[in-house]
């Protein structure tokens, strides 16, 4: 962990985050932790380390996002609901926030990348979302805005402001409570949404646990941001995983992974691909690419560190169609 900057962003207490649950609590699942003991022929785990993974990708959605958007919604005054919510995704957050608007009884007006999967795509639909297109992330979030600005729509952001963070935080509540003996958490980083909230409340709880973060080598917003000292914006995105393809950091999230992460390392597809059919294979789980990423790095760059402890991995979300996912099984080492 670095040094927090002067103007510290206020992180959720766990008091907060219990609050926060139990208003979201009537729309999602507290997911399940499992130990996994791979065989070591489809994963290479660290030595001696016991392996608990935090089951987010059975969520309603799909997907650890709906808790965020949930928490927006949920804390809208009803004039605000009345004219309805919008967001940016590249398909989880469009997702969930197309679940949270038909559970508070309003519409969503969503951006999705014209690249995003048409699976996520029609299952955003299906939740009765109005669905644009953008070509890229910068032209999305732009579009976004400006939906907000002349609709009077809410809008809701996919991984910052403390209505997102307090909602993510109630992922760590949970790990907490599970999990109360836990040594290290890994965590995949899009834009920092999951990672904040989660850490938060874990270094809370436990400050002897150890955070780390986990980011593609073709999305790696949050690393450049904390080697600079700031959020900074990517020129390029380019990884399978496109959960976690944030094209910048932001200074809410940012802030709170400088003050509660203890290192964010990358990965790169090839990892993520044998992770992920690891997963498949032994555990019986079908993830996409974002979950596969907390147990490459295990078996990568946090290798070592992990050596003889008991770690978590927070498998973010499962929101992959079978094509996709069986070229990624086909294209694993």
């Amino acid at each position: 962990m670095t040094e927090p900057p002067a103007a510290s962003p206020r992180p959720p207490t766990p008091a907060q985050s219990r609050e926060t649950r139990a208003r979201v609590a009537p729309w999602i699942e507290r997911t399940p932790v499992r130990r996994w003991i791979p065989d070591p022929g489809v994963a290479s785990l660290p030595a001696g380390v016991e392996l608990f993974l935090k089951l987010e990708l059975f969520q309603r959605t799909g997907s650890y996002k709906v808790r965020g958007a949930l928490n927006n919604v949920l804390c809208a005054d009803a004039e605000t609901l009345r004219r309805g919510v919008t967001a940016v995704s590249a398909g989880n957050h469009a997702i969930s926030v197309a679940y949270a608007a038909r559970a508070a009884g309003t519409s969503a007006k969503v951006v999705m990348l014209s690249s995003a999967n048409p699976a996520r795509v029609a299952r955003c639909r299906n939740f009765g979302a109005v669905i644009e297109f953008a070509d890229d992330g910068a032209s999305g979030f732009a579009r976004m805005e400006e939906i907000a600005r002349e609709e009077g729509r809410l809008g809701i952001h996919p991984f910052e402001g403390e209505a997102t963070v307090f909602g993510t935080s109630t992922v760590g509540l949970e790990v907490a409570e599970q999990l109360p003996d836990l040594e290290a958490l890994v965590v995949p980083i899009g834009g920092g949404g999951l990672i904040s909230g989660t850490a938060s409340i874990v270094k809370q709880l436990a400050p002897a646990c150890r955070v780390y973060g986990v980011e593609p080598v073709g999305a790696d917003s949050m690393r450049r941001s904390l080697d600079a000292g700031e959020p900074v914006a990517l020129d390029r995105i380019d990884t399978i995983a496109d959960s976690l393809g944030a094209p910048h950091a932001a200074p809410y999230s940012f802030g709170l992974v400088q003050r509660y992460v203890d290192d964010v390392v990358l990965v790169d597809d090839d990892a993520m691909r044998s992770a992920l059919k690891a997963l498949f294979l032994d555990a019986k789980l079908v993830a996409e690419p974002a979950s596969a990423a907390p147990l490459a790095a295990a078996c990568g760059p946090l290798r070592e560190r992990l050596e003889g402890r008991r770690v978590g991995l927070v498998l973010s979300g499962s929101n992959i169609d079978l094509d996709t996912f069986g070229t990624h099984l086909r294209a694993a080492d």
